[in-house]
């Protein structure tokens, strides 16, 4: 199974709806508190690229984006593909 890492926010839609599409699926992840400012949030910009939103989601150490991305390659039929690694 794929390491799945999700830097997040409190009270952000964006954050509960990728978490929400795991939890479906049935993927472990590990979540991690970003709030703006602080160091998390610092390297989850620097793993991702320079994207600053949050949700940022990784798997195994590959930044796949935002939650909108999640659901496309959910909807492509790639998401399975790629967490089963």
């Amino acid at each position: 199974m794929a390491k799945v890492e999700i830097y997040t926010t409190p009270f952000c839609p964006f954050c509960d709806r990728a978490k929400a599409l795991l939890a479906r699926k049935g993927i472990a992840f590990e979540e991690l508190d970003a709030p703006h400012g602080s160091q998390a949030r610092k390297d989850a910009i620097a793993r991702s690229g320079g994207r600053t939103t949050v949700p940022q989601i990784f798997i195994d150490g590959q930044a796949i984006g935002g939650s909108d991305d999640l659901a496309a390659l959910d909807r492509a039929g790639k998401l399975d593909t790629l967490l089963a690694a």
